[in-house]
C-alpha cells in the first residue's frame, strides 16, 4: 500500500477556485474506482459517516470502497461544489451504477468535508438516497 503524500494541495483555507479544484480531484479519484487511490486523500484517522455506516481510518475506508465497487458496477459519479468556508467544503453529487441483476440506480447525495492543514480530508459526512432507473434514463455515460 502506498503512503499518502505529506501534503495534498490545494490546502485550506479554501477559496471558491481552490475548492473547485479539490472537488474535481475527488470526482476524478472516485471515478477511477480504485480504493487505494481514493483512500490516500484521507487522514490515517479520518472519520466517515456514509449513509448508516460509520468508519474510522484509512484502512476501513479502503475496505469499504473495495466492497462498494464490487457491488456498484459501472459506477460513474459527478460532484458539484455547493459551499466553501475555511477548511470545509460542501458538495452535492449524483452517481449511477447497476447491481449484479442489471438494475440501474441513480444515487443522489450531499457531503460535508473537513480538511487537515496538509490538505487531507479528516472528516466526511455523506447522506445518500438511491432511485431505481431504466438503463435508457442514464445521464452519466
Amino acid at each position: 500500500m502506498t503512503d499518502a503524500p505529506a501534503v495534498r494541495p490545494p490546502l485550506p483555507p479554501f477559496t471558491e477556485e481552490s475548492a473547485r479544484v479539490k472537488v474535481q480531484a475527488a470526482e476524478d479519484a472516485w471515478n477511477s474506482r480504485d480504493p487505494e487511490r481514493v483512500a490516500l486523500a484521507y487522514t490515517e484517522d479520518s472519520v466517515w459517516r456514509n449513509r448508516d455506516r460509520f468508519l474510522t481510518g484509512r484502512a476501513e475506508i479502503r475496505a469499504f470502497l473495495a466492497d462498494k465497487w464490487e457491488r456498484e458496477l459501472d459506477y460513474r459519479l459527478r460532484k458539484e461544489l455547493w459551499a466553501v468556508t475555511g477548511d470545509r467544503i460542501s458538495v452535492r453529487f449524483e452517481y449511477e451504477w447497476h447491481d449484479a441483476a442489471g438494475q440501474w440506480w441513480r444515487s443522489h447525495g450531499n457531503e460535508q468535508w473537513e480538511f487537515a492543514d496538509d490538505g487531507l480530508m479528516r472528516r466526511r459526512e455523506a447522506s445518500i438516497n438511491d432511485v431505481p432507473i431504466a438503463a435508457e434514463d442514464r445521464r452519466l455515460v
